[in-house]
């Protein structure tokens, strides 16, 4: 996903998914954290970090699949 899509998608997501996302891809214009930073910051393991990581793209990704779902089916009925 590109960094614009993110940035659209965020709004699917937990408060701690989004902290863990806007980190690792320096949507806050920060520098891109790695999850061991992150981990840090939140005071969880990495692991748990990396989880968290996989499981908010997802959301986001399904979403973003949904919509363009809806889009196919509204053109189609045109």
């Amino acid at each position: 996903m590109e960094i614009e899509k993110l940035k659209k998608y965020i709004n699917v997501l937990d408060q701690r998914e989004t902290e863990v996302i806007v980190g690792r891809f320096g949507l806050d214009m920060q520098e891109e954290k790695t999850q061991r930073e992150i981990a840090k910051e939140l005071g969880i393991s990495r692991s748990y970090v990396s989880r968290i990581e996989k499981r908010a793209l997802m959301k986001m990704f399904h979403e973003f699949y949904r919509e363009e779902k809806e889009k196919n089916k509204k053109s189609g009925a045109d």
